[in-house]
């Protein structure tokens, strides 16, 4: 599977693509050797790129993760927020006729952070609820820093 590496500000990140659609978005960094060019990689890193940068907010590329299909269910919904917006756990499970714990199970195992936002979906009042990506809620929170989506209750807090 070709794998393409960058940095960002949220530390290294490697894209994962798969029969012509992104598959994955992992912390860390693939060897050289195991990276691969693509059109589809070098479009992603572009984004991914332009979106640290606030250039853009939302991402336009084909994704297919692994999943589910409740997970699946959830994860396009999410894909439904755009950039600068939040909803709650319970807003997803209310969309989709579900309970808020297991979407939050879903959010937690979303396979593609930052393209599919799941740093945009809180607990209920506006709290921040959980993040599985690396640095879990500090980093939750510069990814809503960025996109100026910080609840009110949160402006203040300095992670």
């Amino acid at each position: 599977m070709p794998q393409l590496s960058l940095h960002s500000p949220l530390g290294d990140l490697t894209v994962t693509e798969e029969d012509g659609v992104i598959i994955s978005l992992d912390w860390g960094w693939v060897p050289t050797e195991w990276q691969s060019k693509t059109p589809l990689l070098e479009k992603a890193v572009e984004q991914l790129n332009q979106y640290f940068d606030g250039e853009i907010g939302d991402f336009d590329l084909p994704l297919e993760p692994e999943g589910s299909g409740f997970q699946k269910q959830v994860w396009a919904e999410m894909l439904k927020i755009p950039a600068g917006s939040t909803k709650t756990y319970g807003d997803l499970a209310k969309a989709i006729g579900s309970a808020a714990q297991p979407v939050g199970t879903a959010c937690g195992a979303n396979p593609i952070p930052i393209i599919i936002p799941c740093h945009r979906v809180l607990a209920a009042g506006g709290k921040m609820g959980g993040y599985s990506g690396l640095g879990g809620l500090e980093t939750k929170t510069a990814l809503l820093r960025l996109e100026d989506a910080l609840p009110p209750e949160q402006q203040t807090l300095d992670l």
